[in-house]
């Protein structure tokens, strides 16, 4: 049968999906404070409070599926989804961690953050499924030297070994971040994004788990706080983000939600200079003015335009044949 869809509530499928973009973006920033806090206070170790998160946000996911009563999914395609993406998680978490320990965190958050949108980039153009004009890349340029000034560049004191060991593992962190977002602009049939969250993250922890309790700090001691504090960094930076990021991205380019990922280190930076004490300085503002303006270039096409809105509502609709 034909069924017919108004053509401006199809247009506006790709805005929508750029504010769950941008409010995963946002989300994911309280991610860093909210990890910091709760390792201050139990003592765990970076890439056990990965572990954890993963874990948390899993969970909830999973909680809520069964207080919906929806199934979990079914079908082969779905289910090697969740598993590619679960593996994706922990290595994108792991590396990052140990990108850290062996360099800072200055040169993880810049290779890490700042590589992902131009990997995805990359793929997009040999797959041939966007084409990379001049504007493109000076966007991703401009967004990278934003995020460089932003975060800072390696201090002294790091060995030449240290800092290519951890510029290595930054740039795998960063391969496994672009490549779940590559391949989560084509969405797989009956997979829903909570569903498939939840279940990926839950195996994501699975996965860190033993490298976790290889590393000090691994016991997590129940608390009030420490119980709110891994609560609030289940929900918001990890099960509600990245359902969002993976909802934006069935409407929207890879490479444009991987730009605007960089919200992250924004949101991260303005927080902790809000509430822990952190001193922004002039070339930190700098770097995020660049990285703002990156963003918004880069996200104004997904803009709907009255133009475009008269023009359809003048269409009066179209159709699209739906099963019987």
């Amino acid at each position: 049968m034909l069924v017919s869809e108004h053509p401006v509530a199809a247009a506006r499928r790709p805005a929508t999906g750029l504010w769950s973009l941008v409010l995963a973006g946002v989300l994911w920033g309280t991610g860093g404070p909210t990890g910091s806090l709760l390792a201050h206070e139990t003592g765990l170790s970076p890439l056990a409070v990965a572990a954890y998160r993963l874990g948390a946000g899993g969970a909830l996911l999973i909680a809520s599926l069964g207080l919906t009563r929806r199934p979990l999914p079914r079908g082969r395609h779905a289910w090697i989804r969740m598993i590619v993406n679960g593996l994706l998680a922990a290595v994108f978490q792991a590396c990052f961690f140990g990108a850290v320990s062996l360099a800072n965190v200055s040169l993880a958050t810049l290779l890490t953050i700042g590589a992902a949108p131009a990997l995805v980039l990359c793929a997009e153009w040999i797959t041939g499924r966007r084409r990379v004009g001049p504007r493109m890349l000076a966007t991703v340029a401009l967004a990278i030297g934003g995020l460089a000034l932003l975060v800072g560049t390696p201090s002294g004191g790091l060995t030449a070994t240290s800092v290519l060991a951890g510029a290595g593992l930054a740039l795998l962190s960063a391969a496994g971040f672009a490549t779940m977002t590559f391949i989560g602009t084509r969405p797989v049939t009956g997979l829903d994004d909570v569903a498939a969250t939840g279940v990926s993250f839950a195996l994501g922890a699975a996965v860190l788990a033993p490298a976790a309790t290889m590393t000090a700090g691994v016991e997590f001691v129940p608390t009030p706080a420490s119980l709110g504090l891994l609560l609030l960094l289940g929900t918001a930076p990890t099960a509600v983000a990245y359902a969002l990021y993976f909802r934006g991205l069935h409407t929207t380019p890879a490479s444009t939600a991987a730009l605007i990922a960089l919200l992250e280190p924004l949101v991260a930076t303005l927080l902790a200079t809000l509430f822990l004490g952190d001193r922004l300085g002039a070339t930190g503002l700098v770097g995020a003015g660049l990285i703002t303006t990156a963003i918004v270039v880069n996200t104004r096409g997904g803009r709907i335009s009255r133009r475009e809105r008269r023009r359809c509502r003048a269409a009066g609709g179209r159709t699209r044949r739906s099963a019987p």
